[in-house]
């Protein structure tokens, strides 16, 4: 399938998923229409209330404030993830020392551990980071170890009969093997970052795109909880795409995959 047949097939089906959600909360067909509204509001009067969000400028601190907790969650977790998942996956007697460790941390609910770094770090930046970062980590972390542990055995010891140091395995081998790997958890990393931020927004902050989120959901405003949902969603789209496009430079050299029709 070609890119811009699966971007119309994209935009066809988002623009009919609102059409539905239009006709449904506009006509009087599953029951009475303001009934309907009150839980679940109208596309037209969300998009109403996003454009007079940014227009008066209201969201704009709001929407710094979220960006820069899911950037940091997302860097330093995937970092660490990268850095840590490489030395385990090149240390098997640490990893094997660390395996249960490791286990029982990830296996943490983290809106557990909220409570506790909004007491460590603060109703701050700080602790919406320290959020996030426990949901990225993780991630990263297990795919790129078995991103390095999935290097072909024989691909490694043609390497080695070449004459390949450490430093050029890793480089030349490891890396590009782990790639791949990396990436599928990035994309899914920067949906976890945001909601780790957002989520320690919700339970405590005055300010931030989960906090407009709580004040709405706490006056039983449900075109704003919708807004600042479609606003993350949004949100979330557009850093996707930044690590889209960051993918396309580091991979160019992976064959493209087959067109299906």
């Amino acid at each position: 399938m070609n890119r811009t047949r699966l971007l119309l097939l994209q935009i066809g089906l988002g623009f009919g998923m609102l059409l539905f959600w239009h006709i449904v909360t506009t006509y009087p067909l599953l029951g009475d229409v303001k009934t309907i509204q009150f839980f679940f509001s109208n596309p037209v009067d969300v998009a109403a209330r996003i454009w007079k969000l940014f227009h008066t400028g209201v969201i704009w601190r709001h929407l710094g404030i979220t960006l820069a907790e899911t950037l940091l969650a997302f860097v330093i977790g995937s970092g660490a993830g990268i850095v840590i998942g490489f030395w385990f996956a090149r240390q098997p007697r640490v990893a094997a020392v660390c395996d249960p460790y490791v286990k029982m941390a990830n296996a943490l609910p983290r809106v557990v551990l909220a409570p506790i770094f909004m007491l460590w770090f603060g109703l701050g930046i700080w602790s919406k980071v320290a959020l996030g970062f426990t949901l990225v980590f993780f991630i990263v972390f297990f795919n790129v170890y078995q991103g390095v542990k999935e290097v072909s055995p024989v691909v490694l010891a043609n390497a080695r009969m070449l004459g390949m140091n450490e430093r050029q395995l890793l480089r030349h081998v490891y890396w590009p093997s782990a790639l791949s790997w990396m990436f599928s958890s990035l994309h899914t990393s920067v949906g976890f970052a945001l909601v780790g931020a957002v989520v320690g927004e919700y339970l405590g902050s005055a300010a931030g795109l989960g906090y407009l989120i709580h004040e709405a959901e706490g006056t039983f405003d449900v075109t704003g909880v919708y807004a600042g949902m479609v606003v993350l969603s949004l949100f979330v789209i557009l850093i996707d795409y930044g690590v889209t496009l960051v993918e396309g430079r580091l991979l160019a050299w992976r064959p493209p995959a087959p067109e299906t029709t």
